[in-house]
């Protein structure tokens, strides 16, 4: 290997080769380093010693020096796996290091925690960014620099739209996140970091969806940054872009550091050379040429889809070829389109037969895919190695539709024969099994289908050297026996080792062919490296179809909806029935809408959080009951509205802390205080009893015109909540927890503390609901409270909020309360049976959230269009 370290001002600082002796003169260089790092040297504003990190199994970090001078630009470059973002983790507060120290402006990084990194002057662009889907964009860059840095919420908007502004972007602040394009979220990601003025900042994969205008305005932004003395991270797999833009470049390979280098002093072929750095070891059968005559097994023309464009590709039987390129260039996004597994445009031909449709049709087809997650789509874990092995051919090993257990027997211990799958037995679950005899049993169900055509996602991702080869031996015989293999992986050697021809893939292009002895790991790094191909711009849709493919996936277009359907719902019953619309049909329609308005808002303050709670119903119930013991004739008014209050609040806390502190699943926790609360009613009250106090009763059903008091005040309160939602911190924190909770972790969000605090919330709103249902029905009984548990379902459904967490509207709430109780109202006065009570909001449930998944779905798609 060429030493090209002393060639330039830097020094090449090389870990000893093994089995030499350590040179003196550089171990008392590292030692005295070391020395003044520990002492606060700050003539670095990031600086890394003797960083060490394990994993089960791996060693990702070992013995990791690397530091970063004020005002300047320190490139980090190495192979997918090489333990680049578990170094920046660390440097992060992200990752706790088993070894070493890690020092931000002079001072020691104590504990691993992204705020402690952030408060020392560190900012971080990963190469998956950290924003929340959900929020807007003004609300993540505020979440994400601070309110104060922004002017508060209120002045948001304004703050986001002058700091993106240079980027010339035009991106809307009050965009969801969720709805841009993945290069507009880089952009915002990228202007965050920058606006907190770190003294380092880490940039992660920053250029991989930007365009060559997009690319060196950002070069332009990072040399300013610098310029005001602060240094600069750059990893990129673009050897081009590093050349540009760095001054050292360091390169780390198989979690330990190559070398150091002044950028000027090195060329793009060295660096390239050092990253890979590894000889061609491993054992692979040896490659039959492809036969002259052999048939064209599969025609891709022109197949484009998210993440590649325009792929055209001939696969002939007995030819495997290779995709290779940096990761998130569009190859995993291939692999799965030819499997049928995304929606494309363009031509696939399998054996002269057009393929249309999709998984089901690929697989009628012949073709057959191995997925890299193996645990996930590779295996079914609960079911025995047999079973695995037969999934894909039941039709060979049934008679008359039943699974014959001597057919399946021996069609599985033939596999496992020849592939040496290593299993006590056929019946043993294959959880149980190593890694590399998991994906052995998954190759022996390929086989077993007879693919025409093969397409295999990293096929020895985590498993031995032992089972590596048997998996190329497999791979082999199924090209021998006429199928034609795709394979895609980011192990160069293997590459090598397997392939007829390999294609390097670059943002979406295959950009080089390498054939014959073109085909090195060398040649294939390089390729995938220096490969200078850029994204063209976003295609836009028209400004108003925009607008209102935006609004119509917007929390409030719901209430909009609903609000339409409830006027022409009332016009037309009122039409039929002019009782309907009399003062006494509206007074009670209304008044039966407030507790269902607070129980609804309840339900949704939890949903929004991502969690839920099935224990509304009964806590209604309960608290009916505690007042029927205290706010009846004799009683004491003050002290039953305390003991409900408290009866409430300790049901929040409780369903809280089992949630957050204890982990429990929110549907099984909610549902055990269901349970108890049902019980602990009717152990208090069997049969109804304790008549409300009357005055009580009619003081909360009092009238304001023709509208109750109670329903004007859950109104307000209702829009209490909306307010709350988007103009607090609070507000903010709950809706970056439903939308993506480890994000919100890393930006600050003290998740466990927001998600406790809804249940509790929850259980305060259903309070006021109790109180009003006790005035209703006017005597201690728990049971018309049960209902309400599904009933607030229903009304979150029907606001069009995700059930997921993270989005919704407390202005959908009260239109969706409203047609739910419009909906049980009107059937008397159409002649409908009260079945069509259930029926009706049912059907109407069912259609919103049908329709609402498509306008979600339908935005989703075109946001790139």
């Amino acid at each position: 290997m060429t030493n090209f370290g002393s060639n330039g001002p830097e020094t090449q600082v090389r870990p000893p080769q093994q089995g030499a002796s350590p040179d003196p003169a550089q171990s008392n260089h590292a030692a005295s380093q070391t020395a003044s790092q520990a002492a606060g040297d700050v003539t670095s504003v990031l600086s890394m010693q003797g960083i060490g990190k394990s994993f089960p199994g791996v060693r990702a970090l070992d013995e990791v020096s690397f530091d970063v001078r004020p005002g300047e630009v320190h490139a980090l470059v190495g192979e997918n796996g090489a333990g680049k973002s578990t170094l920046m983790a660390v440097a992060s507060g992200a990752l706790a290091a088993d070894d070493g120290t890690v020092l931000i402006g002079g001072v020691h990084l104590t504990h691993a925690h992204p705020e402690q990194a952030r408060s020392l002057g560190l900012g971080i662009v990963r190469q998956h960014p950290a924003l929340l889907p959900d929020l807007t964009v003004a609300e993540n860059m505020a979440l994400g620099v601070g309110y104060k840095r922004v002017g508060g919420l209120r002045r948001a908007v304004a703050w986001a739209r002058e700091t993106l502004a240079p980027w010339g972007m035009k991106i809307d602040p009050r965009a969801r996140v969720a709805d841009l394009s993945m290069e507009k979220r880089f952009i915002i990601e990228i202007a965050k970091a920058l606006a907190l003025n770190p003294k380092v900042l880490i940039l992660d994969e920053p250029t991989e969806h930007l365009n060559a205008e997009e690319v060196q305005r950002l070069f332009t932004k990072i040399r300013e940054t610098v310029a005001t003395g602060a240094g600069v991270v750059y990893i990129s797999h673009r050897i081009p872009e590093v050349k540009q833009i760095a001054n050292r470049i360091t390169v780390l390979r198989d979690g330990q550091t190559r070398g150091t280098f002044d950028a000027e002093a090195v060329t793009e072929e060295q660096i390239v050379e050092r990253v890979v750095g590894r000889k061609l070891e491993t054992v692979f059968p040896a490659k039959e040429p492809v036969a002259a005559d052999a048939a064209e097994r599969l025609v891709v023309t022109g197949l484009s889809g998210h993440g590649f464009d325009n792929i055209s590709l001939t696969v002939r039987s007995g030819e495997i070829v290779g995709l290779a390129g940096v990761q998130g260039n569009g190859q995993a996004e291939l692999v799965r389109a030819l499997a049928g597994l995304l929606s494309t445009s363009g031509e696939i031909v399998v054996d002269g037969q057009r393929v249309r449709g999709g998984n089901a049709a690929a697989a009628n087809a012949g073709v057959v895919y191995v997925p890299a997650d193996r645990h996930g789509e590779g295996v079914f874990l609960p079911l025995g190695v047999s079973e695995n092995i037969v999934a894909r051919t039941l039709h060979k090993v049934s008679r008359f539709g039943l699974v014959s257990d001597v057919l399946t027997q021996a069609a599985s211990k033939d596999q496992i024969r020849n592939l040496a799958i290593k299993t006590p037995t056929p019946e043993t679950p294959i959880s149980s099994l190593s890694g590399g005899n998991q994906q052995k049993a998954v190759m022996a169900r390929t086989l077993l289908a007879a693919p025409k055509v093969l397409v295999v996602e990293e096929p020895t991702q985590g498993v031995d050297a032992g089972a590596r080869v048997d998996l190329y031996k497999i791979l082999r015989t199924a090209a021998d026996d006429g199928a034609a293999v795709i394979v895609l992986s980011s192990d160069n050697v293997e590459l090598e080792g397997l392939c007829h021809r390999v294609l390097i893939m670059s943002r979406g292009s295959v950009v080089e062919e390498l054939t014959g002895e073109e085909i090195t790991e060398a040649a294939i790094a390089h390729a995938a490296l220096t490969s200078t191909t850029v994204r063209g711009p976003e295609k836009t849709r028209p400004a108003k179809r925009r607008r209102l493919r935006a609004w119509l996936a917007g929390d409030q277009a719901p209430a909009a909806v609903i609000a339409v359907i409830v006027v022409l719902l009332g016009l037309g019953t009122g039409l039929h029935n002019g009782d309907y619309l009399g003062q006494l049909n509206l007074n009670n329609l209304l008044l039966m809408l407030a507790p269902l308005l607070l129980v609804g808002a309840a339900q949704q303050v939890v949903v929004m959080g991502a969690g839920f709670d099935l224990s509304v119903g009964p806590l209604m119930g309960f608290l009916v009951v505690i007042a029927s013991y205290w706010i009846v004739d004799g009683g004491n008014l003050v002290l039953g509205l305390v003991l409900m209050a408290l009866g409430a609040l300790a049901v929040g806390v409780i369903n809280g802390v089992m949630v957050t502190w204890f982990r429990i699943n929110p549907v099984v926790a909610t549902l055990a205080v269901y349970m108890a609360l049902q019980g602990i009613y009717l152990s208090l009250r069997d049969t109804p009893g304790g008549t409300i106090f009357p005055s009580v009763a009619a003081d909360i059903q009092a009238h304001f015109g023709a509208v109750p008091l109670v329903t004007i005040i859950a109104v307000l309160l209702v829009l209490l909540l909306e307010l709350a939602l988007r103009r607090t911190r609070w507000g903010v924190e709950l809706r970056a927890l439903g939308s993506e909770p480890d994000a919100a972790e890393r930006l600050g969000v003290k998740i466990r503390l927001i998600q406790f605090t809804s249940y509790v919330i929850c259980s305060a709103l259903v309070l006021p609901a109790g109180i009003i249902l006790m005035a209703q029905i006017g005597i201690g009984d728990g049971r018309p409270g049960l209902a309400y548990t599904l009933n607030s379902v229903t009304v979150v459904v029907l606001a069009g909020a995700s059930i997921f967490g993270g989005r919704g509207s407390f202005i959908g709430i009260i239109a969706a309360a409203l047609l739910a109780q419009q909906l049980v109202n009107v059937s008397p006065f159409l002649n409908l049976s009260p079945a069509w009570g259930y029926w009706l909001p049912g059907l109407i449930t069912i259609c919103a959230a049908v329709l609402y998944a498509q306008l979600r779905r339908t935005r989703r798609t075109g946001a790139h269009a």
